[in-house]
């Protein structure tokens, strides 16, 4: 039976060009698309006579010059044929990005198109279940094409024929087609087969993840992960048909990731990495996740975003907040492993997500001068919680922090924003954030009759040091073990950052930092110096008072200085490894009675 040769109503060239720069990310999605009009078909079929259920596919051989995929689903009538001209002949790119997904002749349309970016030649057969003739639909790149009934003797379903494009042929040969074959449609619920020179190959298998053995789930996680998974929470929302695993990451992605689901419908992949299916704080988790009642966008790589994602969103980040909690009530060892390799980034997170910060604050740890503590217990034994700003300020501030109040250590990254948090989320706490300054100022002088002692010790102390740029105060410090305690605000430790920095730079730098000394010292009174605190209850602080000899005094009071440098992790700059080394060497010398001209005895 003849056919006239008729002209699509669209410039089929600006078709193609239109699917492969603005809906489809690849070629390679041609496959993904038939897979999926034939899926499609065959459910037709089954809800029609309660038959089909297989896809069969003929890579391209130099023998065969075609590739051809198989299907034994409903078919296509003649009039079904037309309608599909008409969804082929749609002219405007918003007609092809508005074409329903849910319509099976749209669905169709769309498939077919995605073909002529990888065939020249696009053949359709097609017999349908609901009776008539075979039909054959022949489209070109030249945007020509003719339908014709025929009289083979076909079975129900249909096929499809593609003559390769010039640079599209290695797409369609037997190591490319299994390969996508396998990433598109391997945990399809219909049976898809690959036919091979060397015999059939079965693409499809059971889904691990909608499985109930767990050896198989942990495999796949492995397999996803390069990795045994931390754990793997069963996620499922009957409402939509969506349900899967969600494997909490043994390490902590880089900064900044997100989250990412490997996403099917109806178990053909969707795309490798949606991040719109979990919530942006699952960033410990990588999810594969299946779903009946999402809708796809026109390029089927991506969710259209409606309630029924956002609802999908909410009860999943549902189920992986209950497995942080009944892991913290049930498991709290491998709550806090969790929280070990996860903390950075749970931090950076709940300062901008309420939500997270509601459930995981209190599992989060800090360093505290009562050793490292759960935010739970800090705000349960503490309701008034310190805290310094930087770590240099905790150093300073630990040792003469009251032992029945606690300090915490707001210098490590996020752990200041945390702190500052608590109230919003613990309404009976509040906080306070030291001044190292002010934590000097609030230390007890000595005692009244000590006190003409105590200030020549400064006066006496005080030029010893004054070379070093550092100032002496005395205090009654409740730690007799501390000596000495080197103190300094933060602008003064960044001044004298500045000072052994331009020590060992060249002359331009030198000179930026020059510039940037003298714009902080026009804003500021004060003297940039820092503060070497005597303790005067400790044992040699008070015999220093008694010391008569100057360079036995004058030495000791030197090694004080070093060592609370090191007590306080303060880097040593060429001049304090002098000061020290001259020091030790002086007091060793006068100690044995050796006179030296190396290093007078003087102040």
């Amino acid at each position: 039976m003849g056919a006239e040769v008729q002209q699509f109503q669209v410039d089929l060239r600006g078709v193609v060009d239109l699917l492969s720069r603005h809906i489809y990310s690849s070629p390679r999605v041609y496959l993904r698309e038939l897979l999926q009009n034939a899926r499609d078909a065959i459910t037709a079929r089954r809800e029609f006579e309660g038959t089909g259920g297989c896809i069969t596919i003929s890579p391209l051989s130099d023998e065969s010059g075609e590739f051809v995929l198989r299907d034994d689903g409903v078919g296509l009538t003649a009039d079904e044929v037309a309608d599909l001209l008409a969804t082929v002949g749609r002219s405007s790119k918003r007609d092809i990005f508005d074409m329903p997904r849910s319509d099976y002749l749209g669905q169709f349309g769309i498939g077919l198109l995605s073909c002529f970016m990888v065939a020249d030649t696009i053949v359709i057969r097609s017999r349908s279940a609901k009776g008539g003739s075979a039909v054959e639909w022949t489209g070109s790149a030249d945007g020509t094409f003719r339908v014709v009934e025929i009289d083979d003797d076909i079975p129900v379903g249909t096929s499809v024929h593609l003559v390769p494009r010039f640079d599209a042929d290695e797409l369609l040969r037997t190591d490319a087609v299994r390969e996508l074959a396998t990433t598109f449609g391997e945990f399809l619920p219909v049976r898809v087969v690959l036919r091979t020179p060397s015999g059939e190959i079965d693409i499809t298998r059971d889904a691990p993840f909608l499985g109930d053995g767990i050896d198989d789930i942990v495999r796949y996680g492995r397999d996803l992960l390069g990795a045994n998974p931390l754990d793997a929470i069963e996620l499922v929302e009957p409402a939509t048909g969506t349900r899967g695993i969600a494997y909490v990451l043994p390490f902590a992605p880089p900064p900044g990731a997100r989250q990412a689901t490997r996403m099917y419908l109806g178990r053909m992949l969707l795309s490798e990495r949606v991040d719109d299916v979990l919530p942006e704080w699952a960033f410990f988790i990588r999810a594969v996740i299946d779903s009946t009642g999402l809708a796809p966008t026109a390029s089927r790589e991506s969710l259209v975003d409606d309630a029924a994602l956002e609802r999908v969103r909410e009860q999943l980040g549902a189920g992986i907040r209950r497995w942080v909690l009944e892991l913290g009530l049930h498991e709290p060892h491998r709550l806090s492993q969790f929280v070990a390799i996860h903390e950075v980034g749970l931090k950076s997170l709940v300062r901008h997500d309420e939500e997270l910060a509601k459930f995981i604050t209190r599992w989060l740890t800090v360093e505290t001068t009562h050793g490292t503590l759960r935010i739970g217990d800090l705000v349960e034994r503490y309701p008034h919680v310190r805290f310094a700003a930087s770590v240099d300020e905790f150093r300073q501030v630990a040792g003469i922090s009251p032992s029945g109040e606690v300090l915490v250590n707001g210098g490590y990254l996020y752990d200041a924003d945390l702190v500052r948090l608590l109230p919003t989320i613990y309404p009976n706490v509040t906080i306070e954030q030291v001044d190292v300054t002010g934590e000097l100022d609030r230390l007890d002088p000595p005692p009244l009759d000590d006190r003409d002692a105590a200030v020549a010790l400064e006066t006496r102390a005080g030029a010893v040091l004054e070379a070093s740029g550092c100032s002496v105060v005395v205090r009654s410090i409740a730690r007799p073990d501390l000596a000495a305690l080197y103190v300094a605000d933060p602008e003064v430790l960044r001044a004298l950052d500045r000072r052994r920095t331009k020590g060992i730079t060249g002359s331009l730098w030198g000179g930026v930092l020059d510039r940037i000394d003298a714009t902080f010292a026009a804003g500021h009174d004060d003297d940039l110096t820092a503060r070497l605190c005597l303790n005067w209850g400790n044992r040699v602080v008070r015999a220093l008072v008694r010391v008569q000899d100057d360079a036995v005094f004058a030495r000791t009071v030197q090694l004080l200085y070093i060592q609370a440098l090191l007590v306080g992790h303060h880097p040593l700059t060429d001049a304090d490894r002098t000061l020290m080394t001259s020091a030790l060497t002086d007091l060793v010398s006068l100690s044995a009675g050796i006179e030296t001209d190396s290093v007078p005895f003087d102040n």
